[in-house]
């Protein structure tokens, strides 16, 4: 793992700006996975890993999601009537440095504890309403084996029912995580009840051999595999990158699912991309993509206003009792109102 300024110039030159955030650091650690950094030739991968001083930006909130305010303990955020999400660590293999969670990340907060893995378990239990489980963090994969055998077995044990979204960023950091032992676990209690592998992959040179290994042992056991992507400046922003990443994941049976506004959170602003740059984006890629390759551009509101879908409106205007669309393409149609 590189974790210093000197490792980190062992592997590439750093700019002005990246020099300057070594002199005074953001909360959010430096940490990069051996297996990234054989993939740091890659614009696309260094600039969402190699900190820079626009972090110090600190205009902007730590918690602009109000997940403070929606916390049911230290652990649980109720936002979504039928949603949780377990907060299992606030350590991830490697950090990134769009994290929109820096109010927790890297702080050395540990991974959950026995109690907070009970406390958790009996509010699910106590709260049939709630029909899927974000395990997030962080990144619920540097738990341990035993760690992740105990949460997981909690969770079961109380609610069989639970959808449990298994979300990492693992298989674009560290793949080899992935072990037998582990993915015997992940077999066990898929058995007990359903699972959902989330990733994310931003950018198609994240997509390498073992990354895509580490998805396939998921998919193998029946854990459909869905990708959460972040629009991000200087990486992602063009339908060219977008459309090869979306066709790549699809090809290795894993689904385009969100592509995210960037979210209003202090030291990320040099990566947010203009709302109106990103719908013209999600045009273009409506007009180059399938739906199964489509995903859903989508903006999480500020002060815990909810997730919404960002779509140009093909709807246009109504006229003796027709509705006018327009196509992708550009011309119109009609559909009758009744």
């Amino acid at each position: 793992m590189i974790t210093t300024k000197a490792e980190l110039e062992n592997i590439v030159t750093l700019t002005d700006s990246e020099k300057a955030w070594f002199d005074d650091p953001s909360s959010l650690p430096l940490l990069i996975s051996d297996h990234l950094a054989g993939l740091m030739c890659h614009e696309g991968i260094r600039r969402q890993f190699v900190p820079s001083v626009e972090e110090k930006d600190e205009a902007e909130s730590l918690d602009p999601l109000a997940e403070l305010e929606h916390s049911v303990s230290s652990r649980l955020i109720h936002r979504y009537g039928h949603r949780v999400a377990l907060l299992t660590t606030d350590r991830c293999f490697s950090y990134c440095r769009h994290c929109f969670r820096r109010r927790f990340t890297g702080l050395d907060s540990g991974p959950i504890s026995d109690s907070e893995i009970e406390r958790a378990a009996d509010y699910l239990e106590h709260h049939g309403e709630v029909y899927e489980v974000l395990l997030t963090g962080g990144d619920m994969f540097t738990l341990s084996d035993d760690r992740l055998e105990r949460l997981l077995s909690a969770l079961r044990r109380k609610r069989s029912d639970l959808v449990l979204r298994l979300c990492t960023r693992a298989p674009v950091s560290y793949p080899e995580r992935f072990s037998d032992e582990l993915m015997a676990i992940m077999e066990k209690h898929n058995e007990e009840g359903p699972m959902v592998l989330m990733c994310q992959f931003n950018h198609p040179d994240e997509l390498s051999a073992e990354s895509l290994d580490a998805v396939r042992k998921f998919t193998r056991l029946g854990i459909p595999a869905f990708n959460q992507s972040v629009l991000l400046r200087g990486v992602n922003d063009d339908a060219d990158t977008l459309e090869r990443l979306c066709v790549a994941l699809l090809r290795n049976r894993i689904k385009p699912y969100y592509l995210f506004q960037c979210d209003l959170v202090r030291g990320t602003a040099h990566f947010r991309v203009s709302v109106d740059r990103g719908l013209e984006i999600e045009a273009e890629l409506r007009r180059r993509l399938s739906g199964l390759a489509m995903p859903q551009y989508t903006i999480d509101l500020p002060e815990g206003g909810g997730k919404v879908i960002l779509t140009e409106n093909h709807l246009i205007g109504r006229e003796d009792g027709q509705l006018i669309f327009t196509t992708v393409d550009g011309q119109e149609r009609r559909y009758p109102e009744k």
